[in-house]
């Protein structure tokens, strides 16, 4: 039995003992306060531009110059991540930093051996050696090492520890991190990586110069083999899975990184928030094709020549795809300036949406004859393309063919500043000479718009006459976004339908598009702009120094390219829309003579230059809901007044002229059925008005 003065002893042996282990505690907790890691709480990685689904369209080096790709656990090979944690760290889920097993048997390697046969780091050990970097390979700066790595782990999870390491492990070169590894090698992300492509990653950041496929493609076969062997014995591969991955070619190319929408990307970075990546509405896919389509048309084109593209969801005003020149790094056709935003003339683009106004206002019907023949506007005198003149047209030829002079007479019925206020509504503010008052000539392309307006324009057509604003991601957070009316429901679907039947180019297959082309003064521009019933592509073709081409048109330079970029563009076609209710698409023969040629109203009736107001629809007012029983057997008309214009007046409804010319001022009409309905009233002098009911 033990003395009692043994006793005491022990007891005091082990108090002093509890004693010193709490004051080293004590030390080591106020050491590991006063030198902690340096771990920063965001690492500096590159800046990225993603696109709508997180799918990287561009990125940034860091300051410093390196690849730098933040990466996350999910965004990573499962199969990669535990064959890196068996070949470097098979016990990295349970020891706290040091692997004393592993660095016992590393021991013994070396003095069996006489050399370093394994080195014993755990993956924590070697987070602590990337973010801080030792200047020899001594026992004292692998002591350190061991200490930061027990520090790490006190302050970082096992995923997030795994997390940075794929940020900052070195691949060669400046690539820094698996995700810029997997990009510049095998040109994808490193989410489903083959089993080959997994061993070579798991096998450069030991030796990341000398096994660099690029520059030692044996010794990166050599290292890839390794660790296929390795697997095999970790038991994470069966033999056969590895020989057959053995038998993979080890790729010596080294990829850019993707560099796509480079005009936008540019102008996203000064949104940049360090760690954050930044994103566009562009579709990955979307952008890639119509690149590749800009880049090859440019080359068939010639040197100096650029294209620029944009495609948009017309639901949404989503920007999809844009090109903003052939090639962004290609000086000689000075791929640096965003075509899409440039002001330049659209040629004959803006017609449909003259002829549209003509329809609202019940003007013109599809087969009225319009007539192609010299005129003298106080002076203008437009002229065709071709300058040849076609005589007596349909609208539907007029605005197939793109005759000028059939559109400037449509215009100016409609009136310049009517089609103006029409586009700034539908947020596009053309850029007219300064100090001038909109003319006849921008039926024509004299007036300024960039890409992006004609695409917006014409989201209205492909989307039932309501334009949406384009938006990429670019715009300031508070940039507003909008829909208006470019054109009633009607009125578009009839423009809509002449388009749609305008002829292919050579070679191309038709695809369900409607389109127009366009070629400005000079042949400095050419464009072309298409939609089916939700997308919208338009093409703009020129030089950026906006010299003159020789031959270049909208028919021939755009329109092909036009259709290559929607089937490339990987986007499936929707139908166009479907004929509105109660539209009507009359034969020339059974028009009303006052539709059957235009101007023929004023021709026939009126001998003078009008001197009463225009005429007004008091009743119905515009946009009021009337119930008449329109689904009911006993449904009862409705009757229509005005005030204003000159008699004798021609009434429609829906583009449907009604029975007779009357001298009143009122008349009654018995709708179809239910639904919105246009009512337009034309005087004697041609002077037109309109109101849009919806009866019940």
């Amino acid at each position: 039995m033990p003395s009692r003065k043994f006793l005491r002893r022990s007891a005091i042996a082990a108090t002093s003992l509890a004693g010193l282990l709490a004051v080293s505690a004590s030390a080591l907790w106020h050491l590991d306060r006063a030198f902690p890691p340096p771990l920063a709480e965001k690492l500096t990685v590159s800046t990225e531009v993603q696109d709508r689904d997180g799918q990287l369209l561009r990125a940034f080096a860091t300051p410093d110059g390196y690849w730098r790709l933040e990466t996350r656990l999910d965004q990573v090979d499962k199969q990669f991540v535990d064959m890196l944690v068996a070949y470097e760290d098979k016990r990295f889920w349970d020891h706290d930093g040091v692997d004393v097993l592993a660095l016992a048997r590393a021991a013994g390697q070396f003095v069996t051996n006489g050399h370093i046969v394994s080195g014993g780091s755990t993956l924590s050990m070697q987070l602590a050696r990337l973010i801080e970097p030792r200047d020899s390979r001594s026992l004292s700066s692998k002591i350190k090492q061991m200490l930061r790595a027990i520090q790490i782990e006190r302050r970082l999870s096992k995923r997030e520890i795994l997390e940075r390491y794929l940020t900052l492990a070195p691949y060669g070169g400046n690539l820094e991190g698996v995700r810029a590894a997997s990009l510049a090698y095998f040109g994808k992300e490193p989410k489903r990586l083959t089993v080959s492509e997994a061993a070579l990653l798991v096998a450069l950041p030991q030796l990341p110069e000398r096994r660099r496929p690029d520059r030692n493609l044996g010794i990166a076969h050599a290292a890839r083999d390794r660790v296929l062997t390795r697997m095999v014995s970790a038991g994470l591969l069966g033999e056969r899975e590895a020989a057959r991955a053995a038998l993979d070619d080890v790729s010596g190319l080294r990829r850019k990184l993707p560099a796509l929408a480079a005009h936008a990307a540019y102008a996203m970075l000064p949104k940049a928030t360090p760690g954050k990546p930044l994103q566009l509405t562009i579709r990955k896919s979307v952008q890639q094709g119509l690149e590749q389509v800009a880049k090859e048309a440019a080359a068939k084109l010639g040197p100096r020549l650029s294209v620029a593209m944009v495609m948009a969801d017309s639901r949404t005003g989503d920007i999809l795809g844009e090109v903003g020149s052939a090639d962004f790094f290609d000086a000689s056709r000075s791929g640096w300036i965003d075509m899409t935003r440039i002001v330049r003339s659209p040629g004959s683009t803006l017609k449909p949406f003259i002829y549209g106004l003509a329809f609202e206002q019940g003007l013109v019907a599809q087969e009225t004859i319009i007539e192609d023949s010299p005129a003298d506007f106080s002076g203008y005198r437009p002229k065709n393309f071709d300058m040849g003149y076609q005589g007596d047209v349909s609208i539907r030829q007029a605005l197939q063919l793109s005759l000028n002079v059939p559109a400037i007479r449509v215009l100016d019925a409609v009136g310049p500043a009517r089609l103006t206020a029409r586009f700034r509504q539908a947020g596009v503010s053309p850029v007219l000479p300064i100090n001038e008052a909109p003319g006849l000539a921008i039926g024509l392309g004299g007036v300024g718009v960039t890409l992006r307006d004609l695409v917006q324009l014409y989201t209205g057509l492909a989307n039932g006459g309501k334009a949406h604003t384009l938006h990429d991601g670019t715009e300031p957070a508070n940039a507003e976004r909008s829909t208006a009316t470019i054109l009633d429901d009607q009125a578009n679907w009839q423009i809509t339908d002449i388009l749609s039947g305008v002829k292919p180019p050579e070679g191309a297959s038709h695809r369900g598009i409607a389109y127009k082309t366009g070629t400005s003064y000079g042949y400095r521009d050419a464009w072309s702009v298409g939609f089916d019933g939700r997308y919208v592509l338009g093409v703009w073709v020129g030089r950026a120094d906006a010299g003159a081409v020789p031959g270049l048109s909208g028919y021939a330079s755009a329109a092909p390219i036009l259709f290559d970029g929607f089937v490339r563009s990987g986007l499936a076609t929707v139908p166009l829309p479907g004929r509105p209710t109660g539209v009507f698409r009359p034969r020339r023969e059974d028009l009303p003579v006052t539709l059957a040629r235009f101007g023929a109203v004023t021709e026939g009736l009126a001998q003078a230059a009008p001197t009463e107001p225009a005429p007004t629809i008091i009743f119905p007012p515009d946009g009021a809901r009337v119930d008449l029983g329109a689904n009911s057997a006993d449904a009862s008309p409705l009757v229509l007044k005005l005030q204003g214009g000159r008699a004798p007046f021609r009434w429609l409804a829906n583009g449907k002229p009604l029975i007779g010319i009357d001298r009143r001022r009122t008349a009654t009409w018995l709708p179809d059925g239910a639904g919105y309905s246009t009512l337009t009233v034309i005087d004697a002098a041609g002077r037109a008005a309109s109101v849009k009911v919806f009866v019940e």
